[in-house]
């Protein structure tokens, strides 16, 4: 059952990211941010990917009188990030993309906070909402680092194939740097395993190759110490990958298919870790969540 009331405690920043593309992060972003906001928490997801894929999955395109990010990186004010708001689904806000992100690496080089212009700006916004979800570019760049640095944790979507689970290993790396330099108390919490095929031996092998690891590094010092394979997995829906071209996230495209019913199961489990951070979390989910991918096609 989805949650009806608002969180409580403090607002979560949340950097969604994985340097390999394809895996699920924009698509991953959209949906649990609907969902999200949908039992209730006021949600804001912030499109830091040139290729403003984000924006597109919301059917929202930018001009020349936009405001859009990269107005808020280069003038981050409380006036600037409102300007750039867009409510794209009841209590789901969206702050935009455009393809001139793309220079923010050479506008914000010479500014001395270039690696915190994001901070100060969800800072200005302060009580504004009760989560914020970031759509990464696949570089590390002052973008991902923008968004690094305003983090509280990461989220780390990805596919259980075994060239993707070389790939959590140096992006784990990445995170490592980035606490250690711009945001110490940054840490990796999850992995969202996305376009997921239970039935498949590969991805039952990769699964346990990555419990594996994340529990032997319960006893280590590292950021991602404490992260945990969040449940359930989203398993591969073509309703997932039509809902984009219409403008609209799973739950208003198609309520009824298995992934709308996955990443409701999802924004329960990330909700109830964000209650009890402590605690193990069990979710349930209801008995058509848990049988077999829906074909292809």
């Amino acid at each position: 059952m989805p949650y009806t009331r608002r969180m409580s405690g403090d607002r979560r920043v949340v950097a969604i990211i994985n340097q390999k593309g394809g895996v699920g992060k924009t698509t991953t972003t959209a949906n649990l941010g609907a969902a999200l906001a949908r039992a209730g928490i006021r949600t804001c997801l912030i499109d830091l990917d040139p290729q403003a894929h984000l924006s597109l999955h919301f059917g929202v395109t930018t001009s020349g009188d936009s405001t859009t990010v990269y107005d808020v990186l280069l003038d981050p004010t409380g006036d600037t990030v409102e300007a750039a708001m867009v409510e794209v689904e009841p209590g789901l806000f969206l702050i935009p993309a455009e393809t001139d992100l793309a220079a923010a690496e050479t506008d914000l080089a010479s500014l001395p906070d270039r690696q915190n212009r994001l901070t100060t700006a969800l800072a200005a916004a302060a009580g504004r909402w009760d989560a914020v979800l970031i759509d990464c570019p696949p570089s590390l760049g002052i973008l991902t680092i923008n968004a690094l640095s305003a983090a509280d944790e990461v989220f780390v979507p990805m596919q259980a194939h075994f060239l993707a689970l070389q790939g959590v290993g140096k992006l784990l790396e990445t995170v490592g740097l980035v606490c250690s330099s711009v945001n110490p108390a940054l840490r990796v919490s999850g992995i969202v395993l996305c376009m997921h095929e239970t039935q498949t031996t590969l991805a039952r092998e990769v699964v346990e190759d990555l419990e594996t690891f994340l529990e032997g590094c319960r006893s280590q010092d590292v950021p991602w110490q404490h992260c945990r394979m969040l449940a359930p997995p989203i398993r591969r829906n073509i309703k997932l990958a039509e809902s984009p071209s219409f403008g609209q996230s799973i739950f208003m495209y198609d309520p009824t298919c298995r992934g709308a019913s996955d990443y409701t199961a999802l924004a329960e489990s990330v909700a109830a870790m964000w209650r009890s951070p402590a605690t193990e979390v069990e979710v349930k989910v209801d008995a058509s969540a848990t049988e077999g991918a829906e074909p292809i096609g």
